[in-house]
């Protein structure tokens, strides 16, 4: 393999929770005064740090969400997940085979750390990402797009950017990746290829990324 380390974003890739994630985010956003379609949140937040919510709300009605928005916004969201969350189809096979090959990989999410655990528990991810292979942007301050987030899981993880490889399915995600100065393959389970531009090339099977990364 031609990359030393795989990096793989988290909602969407890993498991599978931009329908659930997104269909609570536009129902609170609407419940809150900010009607926002579940179209609408897929376009504006998929791949995104929940600041981002804040800011684009702040941005076009002059308003602030209540203190308590990122709390209850998890606590709604993590109740689904416990009750609906599934992993990626195909995803524990690629993990496999990445470990049977000796590639290290890790998680670099615009998600919480909590949120990255509770997903990864309900799914049986657990198994294949200890603590030390995690990476939130709660770690940097600053989500994607911006490179912060894939830069400090490339630090520390020992891989120069150049060497590591993004699997991504969000425009933020990819042009995160890309401003990292790494390649990147988008996912297009729920994102179309051509929202995934700049990426190197897209799938829309788990089971095809390992033939990109040869």
């Amino acid at each position: 393999m031609r990359y030393e380390l795989v990096v793989f974003d988290n909602d969407g890739v890993l498991v599978d929770s931009e329908p659930i994630a997104n269909t609570i985010l536009a129902g609170y956003l609407t419940e809150l005064g900010h009607p926002t379609s579940y179209e609408d949140s897929l376009r504006d937040y998929m791949g995104a740090a929940v600041h981002r919510v804040h800011d684009l709300v702040l941005e076009r009605s002059g308003q602030r969400l209540p203190a308590d928005f990122d709390e209850t916004l998890h606590a709604r969201t993590f109740a689904a997940f416990e009750r609906e969350l599934r992993p990626v189809e195909g995803v524990i096979e690629v993990l496999g085979k990445l470990v049977a090959d000796g590639v290290p990989y890790c998680v670099a999410s615009s998600g919480s750390h909590q949120r990255i655990r509770v997903g990864h528990r309900r799914t049986g991810l657990d198994q294949w990402f200890g603590d030390e292979i995690i990476f939130s942007s709660q770690d940097v301050g600053r989500g994607k797009p911006a490179p912060d987030l894939f830069l400090y899981a490339a630090e520390r993880m020992g891989v120069a950017p150049e060497r590591c490889v993004v699997v991504e399915d969000s425009p933020l995600g990819v042009a995160a990746a890309l401003a990292a100065g790494m390649d990147v393959y988008g996912f297009t389970g729920m994102t179309s290829a051509e929202k995934l531009a700049g990426a190197k090339g897209t799938f829309s099977r788990m089971d095809q990324l390992l033939e990109l990364l040869v």
